[in-house]
């Protein structure tokens, strides 16, 4: 069901952040450019509690038009697209001496920054994972890929950990963990996708050490056990970090912790779909049936309770992302989420976000 942007706007909330509001009218801005194209987060965004769902609204807003900017910038004027990207974050954290002036989304984008203690590191960070997906960049080790993923996925668990009022350094560590973990396993997902438009996100030490010349493989892009060793390997490293993060869960406000918790497990049964298809991804895409996703959605509202925190320390990846949030947050107070029990979804939208992101890569790539 839809609803109209005049009712999405009616029931808005003011967000007061020092010297300034984030307008009802900038904020029904942002959700009808989110409409065009992204209307499954504007009906997830109605699960938010409203202290978490406006910013979010325009948090993702303003992402949608860096994305959209960098995906737009012509052969060679990707430099110009972020350098353009980037006085608009001056702007925005007061580095040309005020307010964003005529844009609606940069507007209360600055808003819900400064209201939220967000540090200018997050939102630059995923400029930077825009371009690296743009310009085709491959990753030699596993580390590298890490610090891919932790631009484009990383940065935005850090910023809603914040924005749900969670700030942490343990929790912000596996809200990363999380975000890297979502990635990790979408790039298991498609690797025949990625392939087939001439990309590769594979750690490529691990490729070659198999054997393969990844150059003609790409060219004739089939089924190898080398191929599917390394998915294994992949699948192995996110597991790992699905495990981190669910000590990040008890952490939450309470009202988040079942949503966080449902998507949680629902990204990470993608990977396991793709271990039981024998780790090929490259013939055919796992899909999670619908029947187990209301499995394990039943699951989740079971199972979330208090669990101890996890003092593991951030992944180097995302490391610099934890300490920029905590460091910002001890100087701003932490604002309160209204109790909301299971209706938080934007985590659920940053992976069809993220999908949405690889195939519009994989188009790029194919022109």
């Amino acid at each position: 069901m839809q609803t109209s942007s005049l009712a999405l706007a009616a029931e808005s909330d003011l967000i007061a952040p020092p010297g300034g509001t984030m307008a009802p009218a900038d904020l029904a801005a942002c959700r009808r450019m989110l409409a065009n194209g992204s209307r499954t987060f504007l009906a997830a965004s109605h699960l938010l509690p409203r202290s978490v769902r406006d910013p979010a609204c325009a948090l993702y807003a303003f992402c949608r038009i860096a994305d959209d900017a960098i995906d737009a910038a012509p052969p060679g004027g990707i430099d110009a697209a972020l350098a353009g990207l980037r006085r608009r974050l001056d702007i925005a954290y007061g580095g040309e001496g005020g307010r964003p002036g005529g844009d609606a989304v940069d507007r209360a984008f600055a808003a819900v920054v400064h209201c939220f203690a967000i540090p200018r590191a997050l939102p630059e960070a995923l400029l930077e994972g825009f371009a690296w997906d743009v310009s085709g960049r491959r990753y030699e080790s596993l580390a590298e890929l890490q610090d891919y993923a932790a631009r484009v996925a990383g940065t935005v668990g850090a910023m809603m950990a914040l924005v749900m009022g969670t700030a942490s350094a343990s929790a912000l560590a596996r809200a990363c963990d999380l975000g890297v973990a979502m990635q990790l396993s979408n790039i298991a997902r498609d690797v025949g996708e990625d392939a087939r438009a001439g990309r590769i996100y594979l750690p490529l030490e691990w490729l070659r050490d198999a054997g393969l010349d990844v150059d003609a493989w790409l060219a004739a892009p089939r089924f190898e056990p080398c191929i599917g060793a390394a998915v294994a390997r992949l699948l192995e490293q996110a597991e790992l970090l699905y495990s981190r993060a669910e000590a990040g869960v008890a952490e939450l406000p309470w009202g988040c912790r079942v949503g966080i918790d449902a998507a949680r497990s629902l990204y990470r049964e993608i990977g396991r779909e793709v271990a039981r298809r024998g780790c090929n991804s490259v013939d055919r895409r796992a899909v999670v049936s619908p029947r187990r996703k209301a499995a394990l959605l039943a699951g989740a509202a079971v199972r979330v309770r208090p669990r101890p925190r996890s003092d593991a320390a951030p992944l180097a990846a995302t490391r610099y992302l934890v300490d920029a949030s905590v460091a910002a947050a001890k100087a701003s107070p932490r604002r309160a989420v209204e109790p909301s029990p299971g209706r938080v979804a934007w985590l659920i939208d940053l992976f069809e976000r993220l999908e949405r992101q690889d195939q519009r890569g994989a188009a790029r790539s194919a022109r």
